[in-house]
This record gives C-alpha cells, sequence and structure tokens, in this order.
C-alpha cells in the first residue's frame, strides 16, 4: 500500500477507530493488546491498540503503517514498551525488526493472509523482561 493511504488511513484511525479499540483490545477474545509507550520527546505514556501475537521468547506486532509512525521511535528510542495481550501485562525489551517472512509466521493463517495482501513490510519482535 502506497505511503498517502497509509498515512490518511493512520489518521483516521488515530482519531477515530483506536479510540473504539482501546476498549477491546487485550481482551481474552481478540488479537489487539494495547501497547503502552513513552513518548521520547514528551515523557508522557501513550497507549494504544495494536495486533500482536506470542513469538518465541515474546511478541511480534504488524506494523501495519510502516515503521515511521511515533510509537515505534519511541519504542526504539527507549528500548522497552509494556503490552497488555489476553489479559495480562507483559514488560517487552529489545525491539528488533524482522522481516515479513518472519514476522507474519507467528499470526493465524487467516490473518497471514490479510497481513500479506495488505503488504505489511516491517514486523517488530520483542522479548519478554525475565
Amino acid at each position: 500500500m502506497k505511503q498517502k493511504t497509509l498515512d490518511r488511513i493512520r489518521v483516521l484511525n488515530k482519531r477515530f477507530t483506536n479510540k473504539l479499540l482501546i476498549h477491546i483490545a487485550g481482551k481474552k477474545a481478540t488479537t489487539f493488546g494495547v501497547l503502552g509507550h513513552t513518548g521520547r520527546k514528551s515523557g508522557r505514556l501513550y497507549r494504544i491498540p495494536i495486533i500482536a501475537r506470542p513469538y518465541e521468547n515474546g511478541f511480534v506486532i504488524a506494523m501495519t503503517y510502516g515503521k515511521k509512525v511515533d510509537w515505534y521511535e519511541n519504542v526504539k528510542a527507549s528500548g522497552r514498551c509494556t503490552l497488555f495481550w489476553k489479559g495480562k501485562e507483559y514488560s517487552l525489551i529489545y525491539p528488533e525488526l524482522i522481516s515479513p517472512e518472519h514476522g507474519v509466521t507467528a499470526f493465524p493463517k487467516l490473518l497471514q493472509g490479510m497481513l500479506r495482501n495488505l503488504g505489511i513490510e516491517y514486523f517488530l519482535k520483542l522479548e519478554i523482561q525475565s
């Protein structure tokens, strides 16, 4: 998907869809989690709904808008974030971009097809802090 289209969708979701999704994200019956991250400039705590799945010793997040998004820059800068997923909160560290070939395998078959069709190029892998 072209970046201009992604930017329009991202703005629409930021203003409307995310405000609805945040209420169901992180619950047991959904694929959405709630990512908590600290603003690299403001120091403010932000919470956003994201698509996440367990992967190896942590989680993988589908970066549906690419890597030019504030939450990714914040997580990259701090090296950490939290994820509320399936009713439990996790502290995550060591953010690392992984290939779409590897990242998509963390998701159920139905979502794999959707993510491929959407042309998702970036996936972020994070480890659970022990």
